[in-house]
């Protein structure tokens, strides 16, 4: 019956990782019920959901995916957290911002964005991505300060004839 389980298991995490386009992978050590049951709720605000995985069914699955990861990523007690980029971005911002990764409960192992296989320290500078409303401020500043400085060259001379004008009329 367990086998059965666990295949059970490693089809369900394989269908979920080979449609996932990216995955932060941690190592969790010391957490309490309530600090997992935080940090659940906390991906959850992005809809992003957080699984402890049995590193042999994650290999496993992992493999049936096409994805060959190193022996030294799914070691200890392993949580995963799996969607889209922006989902793996927000998943590994919460996790990186998270007390339990101040404390040290909470190792960034690895993941994967867009196909491609992440070290531990890959994946944690997921987490200094900048979000998609903080790309999209940066597009229109970037856009709009040409057209600034444009509108001011234009203006400098016409302002300039003003403030000569008024000069006269104060004079």
């Amino acid at each position: 019956m367990a086998n059965l389980i666990n295949k059970l298991i490693t089809k369900e995490l394989s269908d979920a990782f080979g449609s996932a386009e990216g995955m932060v992978i941690c190592s969790v050590r010391g957490l309490s019920a309530s600090e997992t049951e935080g940090l659940r709720d906390s991906l959850a605000e992005h809809g992003i959901g957080l699984r402890m995985v049995r590193n042999r069914l994650a290999k496993r699955a992992l493999a049936e995916t096409g994805i060959e990861v190193p022996d030294d990523m799914l070691v200890g007690n392993i949580v995963c957290a799996w969607g889209s980029p922006d989902d793996t971005i927000n998943a590994a911002k919460v996790l990186h911002r998270s007390p339990a990764h101040k404390v040290g409960k909470i190792q960034f192992k690895g993941g994967l964005f867009e196909g491609e296989l992440l070290d531990a320290k890959e994946a944690t500078g997921l987490a200094q991505l900048p979000g998609r409303d903080e790309l999209h401020g940066q597009m229109v500043s970037l856009l709009s300060g040409p057209a600034r400085s444009l509108v001011r060259l234009l203006s400098a001379p016409g302002s300039s004839l003003v403030r000569v004008v008024q000069a006269h009329v104060d004079a």
